[in-house]
């Protein structure tokens, strides 16, 4: 989208609310759901009211390479599965392969944090099963709006250049000036609840994820490409995009755009020093 205006930040689209559903099957998984090469898949899409870019996102993370580790083998499959009915799972849409209804199903991160840790999405991902195995539930829970987070491409680049100065436990959703702060900067509810769940280090690659795993690869944080998101008090928000850190070290490299809050002097903006 080349649109600068606010409107245009707001990648998530109001749909009307879509049942949540249960399923209990692991075998009833498609293991291999290629909903990019399927025209059926893409035209169910494009009939529940996805943008040309929500249907991308659905696409790419309907790849198993970005379930959870309990899902990602037949054996975890089946110890794992007196779990699965407690996954938070809304109904995307539906379609038809030789005459045979299949779902595809959003499992957000946000709202299956509750899962054993082996289970937890660690972003919103997209699962194809046969309808007869979605079961739908009476919760009343509208379906989560989609949003792979905020532009960044239009921001500020910045430089790690204390790394530090990180703030890796912080919670964002809980200081009322950064959400304002997120606000000011045109991002959606949606986009800002995505900056919150990605901005704690517990959603953070698994070579970052705990102080002891990043202490020894913390003087690396300065070769992060980023750009600052928002800034308030003596903080920056930073958005460290897939696309801009492809080359980092596996354990470090982001599988979907991170975000990190930094104290302000621990920051260089391009064009100011902070």
């Amino acid at each position: 989208m080349k649109l600068f205006l606010p409107l245009a930040l707001l990648l998530p689209v109001a749909l009307l609310a879509q049942p949540e559903v249960k399923f209990s099957d692991p075998g009833a998984l498609v293991l291999r759901p290629e909903l990019g090469k399927n025209k059926a898949a893409t035209a169910a899409l494009q009939a529940a009211g996805l943008t040309a870019e929500a249907q991308e996102l659905v696409v790419n993370y309907s790849d198993p390479q970005y379930w959870p580790p309990g899902l990602s083998t037949d054996s975890a499959r089946q110890a794992n599965a007196p779990y699965l009915q407690n996954y938070a799972a809304y109904r995307i849409c539906k379609y038809e392969v030789d005459s045979l209804p299949y779902v595809i199903v959003m499992l957000p991160a946000q709202q299956n944090i509750h899962m054993p840790e082996d289970m937890r999405p660690l972003a919103d991902v997209y699962l194809l099963l046969p309808d007869s195995a979605a079961k739908d539930v009476r919760s009343g829970k509208p379906r989560p709006l989609i949003s792979r987070g905020p532009r960044w491409k239009d921001r500020p680049k910045a430089k790690i250049v204390k790394p530090d100065g990180l703030y890796a436990t912080y919670d964002l959703g809980d200081d009322e000036a950064g959400r304002e702060a997120l606000k000011k900067k045109y991002m959606s509810d949606a986009e800002i609840e995505a900056v919150v769940f990605r901005s704690h280090e517990r959603n953070w690659p698994d070579g970052i994820d705990s102080f002891d795993e990043r202490f020894p690869r913390l003087e690396q944080f300065s070769k992060y490409k980023a750009y600052v998101g928002a800034e308030w008090d003596d903080k920056v928000l930073l958005i460290i995009p897939v696309e801009k850190n492809r080359k980092l070290p596996t354990a470090m490299r982001p599988y979907m755009d991170l975000y990190f809050v930094y104290a302000k002097d621990a920051v260089e903006v391009k064009g100011k020093r902070k």
